[in-house]
């Protein structure tokens, strides 16, 4: 039952409709307070309420305050908002690299189809692994003129803590993003389920990146290289698809 001396939490028991502005078109847009997103009226956009902090978030009485259901949506909600910043973050990092943009972007979404099949996965910090991976990729153009593997793995943990910490998350996390952002291309003999669901959802991507710039037809020489039952057969399921080309990409 929810507590009396609990301010924290009412606003997600006993949710209300809050205002906030669209970012697409300037109309103000009716999000719950137990709820991370809604569509733009006019212009259909998907307005996110800005990252929030509650005594759900670190209260040992918490089950008890609000029930399982209720903490369970709230994590949900947290983990939706938590990617989003990311991924704004991420875009505003890359800037007009278009291209880096759309494949940290591309391997998160890999990622969550991998974390359906993977239950002892982390989905925050694989999903946070996934839009920062190649986070590294700028400073080692800068630095070496090159974005080999080596570079980017030595130059991305820094970056990613950097961007980690300011949007407060806990150092046991960032360690863990920050030792996959560090290693992210050479899976060490051991893994943990998180690097391999990041790992698997990167291969994949790059599979596809390299095959929509053969000429349309082609059948791909191999299946990329996956560690997870999913990413295996979601790559040997790539590899037996022809070559749409670069041409059937728009």
């Amino acid at each position: 039952m929810l507590s009396k001396h609990c301010p924290g939490s009412v606003g997600f028991v006993q949710p209300k409709p809050e205002s906030y502005r669209c970012p697409g078109c300037g109309r103000e847009v009716e999000i719950w307070s137990d709820e991370a997103m809604a569509n733009c009226p006019v212009c259909a956009r998907t307005v996110f309420r800005p990252g929030m902090q509650s005594c759900l978030d670190w209260c040992k009485h918490a089950k008890e305050c609000v029930g399982v259901e209720k903490l369970d949506q709230y994590t949900r909600m947290k983990g939706l908002l938590r990617k989003q910043a990311l991924s704004y973050v991420m875009e505003a990092y890359f800037g007009a690299d278009a291209r880096r943009i759309r494949h940290a972007k591309s391997t998160a979404e890999y990622a969550d189809l991998i974390l359906a099949e993977e239950p002892q996965a982390d989905p925050n910090i694989v999903i946070a692994a996934a839009l920062l991976h190649d986070i590294g990729i700028k400073n080692a153009e800068a630095k070496f003129g090159l974005s080999e593997p080596a570079h980017q793995e030595a130059e991305g943990p820094p970056v990613a803590r950097e961007i980690l910490k300011r949007l407060d998350y806990p150092e046991e996390f960032i360690r863990e993003v920050c030792d996959i952002v560090g290693h992210h291309h050479h899976p060490r003999a051991e893994e943990t389920v998180n690097f391999k669901v990041l790992y698997d959802a990167d291969q994949l991507v790059n599979a596809e990146e390299r095959a929509a710039r053969l000429p349309a037809g082609t059948v791909t020489s191999g299946a990329a290289r996956c560690l997870t039952p999913c990413g295996i057969r979601m790559a040997e399921q790539q590899a037996a698809k022809p070559v749409k080309g670069e041409a059937d990409h728009g």
